[in-house]
């Protein structure tokens, strides 16, 4: 029988992401303290935050679920995807809303592009139930991250995707809609009903993780049940730009909104006038301020969630305060001279170092307030993030409040986690059930409930079944005798109904399930009726890579790519005869780089984080009664994390069973898809201490790496060696900082195939226009004929927007992915074009496949490809 390795689907402490379509926020601040964080400012989009993806290698993660052995390996995960994209400096408000805009501008190429992953996505698929996959862990059909969920009474069911946008179902759930692509911003923050059953949509996500960005401000939908959003649907003016909005609260004729810059307030009735700040605790650091532009800016004003008293609404609670913890953390109320500390709230912590982040929730009937409190000295202790759950039972959010739950009394409640609540920086949702005050539902990693006002609890939702007696591997059952959970990592809750029928909706890292508001459980507290509802039609998975190969079995290709917090799909038989109906997950946790072989796409290679680069030559197909047929086979800098948090590796061009793989070293190994042991990696270079390589290209013996270290605006420095796989030759390029290369990040290097002194270089960021930056320069694409001494800016047209990945196409045609879509450059032209049209999300990864099709990797509504031929019409 194979031994599984479960891997914990992770969290990186991503900072907040203040760039967003948006600003982005670097990962040093994520456990402790700011760290000379930067920012994006305001645009229509801030740059992506951190990775949130579980940095630890298999060895290191566990089952308990504690979390306190992650901190130091999460923090630096978090840093990656927004060092990328501010580095060298601070951005400017408004670089990604130009961007957006300039987008709309550029001629687009023919074609449409065709969705692959639109279908079930099995994370228990029992076929794939290998050494390295989380197959049978209980979550069955998954989807990417929820951020939000409202549902009415009639079973319109509306779910927010933290980077794919909200959808709406009208069957209670299923057969998913897309209502949000024609908005620049397609992350989420908050949805709400109002009285007049009216959708409200705040952009920009408030998990403070790693991928999450920023939005484009509120809007409102007159008729969600039958229209999509507009941007002429957005309530006020900029205001709003460039923040998450954590929650949306109705009082009256009133919306607030609790942002990352504060507490707003606008008009329901109204709704084009501008909306009005509240409350900022640190004025001066807000967008106009006198330390706008400090690097912690960002951190200053985060406004989790406010408390409406039912009995007296002008009195309130304001919950602010930065999860890592800030001088300002607290409770506030409003005076008749402003904002006012509040220093006793019974149970409910006061002092700063132990209010994070909050959430609030209160009865229909009004006779209950309840929250959730996160503790910022936990998190920085490394030893649990979850100081509980309180309940005020007069009614007041001023209390007196009174715990009803610690770690303790969720760990014993059913849980599969040692320590529940160790993410509560990440992980919360609240919802009382409207007919019983009493009747609570609490969201952390895993769904708890209480139905006595917290004299007891339950966890209908645990963590996965690995950890229960009734759990096996049996590929005739999709869990064991255990009965299925949901996906991990809670985010939001919602109480709808359908057909009679009162439902519970939560959604977390593997999207939307349901089950009835008065489930069945059993012995164990576990739910016996949870529903999946990712059946397909809501594509919302968050892609970092795609791979393509013939498929030597099913026939077409078999499409794999790694995913944020859910592993390593698997689709075979892609545009053959006999198409897989279900894509399978080979390989758990969070999937980084991908390297598939273009003739046999059952020879994979798969990277988890850090350089753990497992390998299969069967799909990693094993029912788990058989001996394993993946192996872990990671460069020596995986074991002390000297490599990238998601880590280029690649194979020559010409010689195919040759890989290169770049940490602080550049490594080699010639055996291809045989290797079956760490020790085949040679080191061919060490880039120096501090250094990690962020893209490699092989071809014909010849290397290329691109890296940075420091890789934060504070002393950024980066460059490119170049050498042979057999260790010779190696010299560092000079490129000056304010050189025709930009001092920016860079992102991917690709060779001509025919001559491997031919090379293109792509640069992440924002030019100097938006970044004030030593030598941020300007340009995002480049070419060299010389083996990089000399370098020209080919970015002709293309919108100044960060550059992910590049793929040449046959006759010397440029395909490049970006943060808002994909261009390409045709042969012989110097133009670039949008190709056809994607929702405003990240393109992270384009790939040409052997089919002769283009693949786009996004991160929030899976994967595309679109025939290359059809570009050239």
């Amino acid at each position: 029988m194979t031994t599984q390795h479960h891997r914990r689907r992770g969290l990186a402490i991503g900072a907040l992401a203040v760039a967003g379509l948006m600003a982005a926020i670097p990962a040093q601040a994520a456990t402790a303290g700011y760290g000379g964080a930067n920012i994006f400012a305001p645009g229509v989009a801030k740059a992506h935050a951190q990775h949130h993806a579980g940095g630890l290698s298999a060895a290191a993660t566990t089952a308990s679920g504690d979390g306190s052995e992650e901190a130091d390996e999460i923090a630096e995960g978090a840093a990656q995807r927004s060092e990328a994209r501010t580095s060298p400096g601070v951005v400017a408000p408004g670089a990604y809303g130009a961007a957006w805009s300039a987008f709309q501008n550029l001629p687009r190429t023919d074609g449409n592009w065709r969705q692959v992953t639109n279908l079930p996505y099995n994370s228990d698929d029992p076929r794939y139930r290998d050494a390295d996959s989380n197959s049978s862990g209980g979550s069955g059909l998954v989807t990417g991250r929820m951020a939000a969920l409202a549902a009415d009474d009639q079973g319109h069911v509306y779910a927010g995707a933290a980077g794919g946008g909200v959808w709406r179902s009208s069957t209670g759930g299923g057969n998913w809609t897309p209502i949000s692509d024609k908005l620049p911003a397609q992350a989420t923050g908050a949805l709400a009903l109002d009285a007049q059953h009216r959708l409200w949509l705040g952009t920009g996500e408030a998990t403070t993780n790693a991928d999450a960005y920023l939005g484009s401000g509120v809007y409102v939908d007159a008729h969600p049940q039958k229209d999509n959003f507009s941007t002429r649907d957005r309530v006020g003016g900029p205001e709003l730009q460039s923040t998450s909005i954590h929650e949306l609260r109705f009082s009256g004729d009133t919306v607030y909104a609790a942002t990352s810059e504060g507490l707003w307030s606008h008009s329901t009735r109204h709704l084009n006038g501008p909306w009005k700040l509240e409350f900022a605790p640190n004025p001066a650091y807000m967008p106009g301020g006198s330390l706008a532009n400090d690097p912690s800016a960002a951190y200053k004003n985060i406004v989790s969630d406010i408390a409406i008293d039912p009995k007296d609404p002008t009195k309130v609670v304001v919950a602010a305060g930065w999860r890592s913890g800030d001088t300002y953390n607290g409770f506030y109320t409003r005076t008749g001279t402003g904002w006012q500390l509040l220093t006793s709230l019974g149970d409910l912590p006061a002092d700063a170092a132990d209010v994070g982040s909050v959430t609030f929730a209160r009865s229909a009937d009004g006779s209950r307030y309840y929250a959730i409190d996160q503790s910022p000295a936990g998190l920085n202790a490394g030893t649990n993030a979850g100081n509980g759950v309180f309940v005020s039972k007069s009614g007041s959010p001023l209390g007196p409040w009174t715990r009803i739950a610690d770690t303790a009394t969720l760990a014993a409640s059913g849980s599969a986690l040692s320590a529940p609540g160790g993410q509560a920086w990440y992980d919360q949702f609240l919802q009382v059930d409207p007919n019983n005050p009493e009747h609570v539902y609490a969201g952390l990693e895993e769904v708890f409930e209480t139905k006595d006002g917290g004299a007891s609890w339950t966890t209908p939702g645990p963590y996965w079944n690995f950890t229960f007696p009734c759990w096996s591997i049996d590929p005739t059952k999709q869990t064991g005798t255990c009965s299925q959970t949901t996906h991990s990592d809670q985010h939001a809750v919602a109480i709808g109904s359908y057909h009679g029928q009162t439902t519970l909706y939560v959604g977390n890292d593997g999207g939307v399930y349901k089950r009835p508001l008065q489930g069945a459980a059993d012995a164990s507290g576990h739910a016996t009726d949870w529903t999946s509802l990712n059946d397909g039609t809501i594509d919302a998975l968050q892609y970092y890579s795609v791979g393509v190969g013939t498929d030597p079995a099913f026939g077409g290709v078999a499409v794999t790519g790694g995913l944020q917090d859910n592993g390593q799909s698997i689709l075979r038989g892609q545009g053959g005869p006999n198409r897989d109906t279900v894509m399978g997950s080979n390989f758990g946790g969070d999937g980084g780089m991908t390297l598939t072989d273009p003739a046999n796409g059952c020879n994979i290679a798969q990277e988890y984080v850090y350089l753990e680069i497992n390998v299969t030559q069967n799909c990693a197909a094993n029912n788990g009664l058989g001996a394993p047929t993946t192996y872990n086979v990671p460069p020596p800098d995986n074991t002390t994390s000297a490599a990238r948090f998601i880590a280029p590796f690649t194979a020559d061009t010409k010689n195919p069973s040759t890989w290169v793989a770049g940490g602080q070293h550049i490594w080699v190994q010639t055996q291809g898809f045989a290797i079956r042991s760490s020790s085949a990696w040679t080191s061919a270079y060490d880039l120096g201490a501090g250094h990690v390589a962020t893209a490699v290209t092989a071809s014909g013996g010849k290397v290329y790496a691109a890296w940075c270290g420091p890789c934060n605006s504070q002393g950024f420095t980066r460059g490119i060696a170049v050498g042979n796989e057999d260790g010779t030759g190696w010299t560092q390029i000079t490129l000056p900082a304010t050189g025709t290369v930009p001092n920016r990040y860079l992102s991917d290097l690709k060779t001509d195939p025919s001559d491997s002194s031919h090379v293109y270089l792509t640069v992440s960021g924002f030019s100097r226009n938006w970044n004030e930056g030593p030598g941020a320069g300007i340009g995002h694409v480049f070419e060299s004929h010389d083996s990089g001494q000399t370098w020209t800016d080919i970015s002709a047209n293309l919108p100044d927007i960060p550059a992910d990945s590049l793929a040449v196409t046959p006759g010397g045609g440029l395909a490049l992915g970006t943060d808002l879509g994909a261009l390409y450059r045709a042969p012989g032209h110097t133009d670039w074009k949008v190709i056809a049209s994607l929702p405003a999300v990240s393109v992270d990864q384009i790939l040409l496949g052997p089919d002769g099709r283009l693949y786009a990797a996004t991160h929030g509504r899976g994967i595309y490809s679109i025939g290359l031929a059809d570009l050239r019409r």
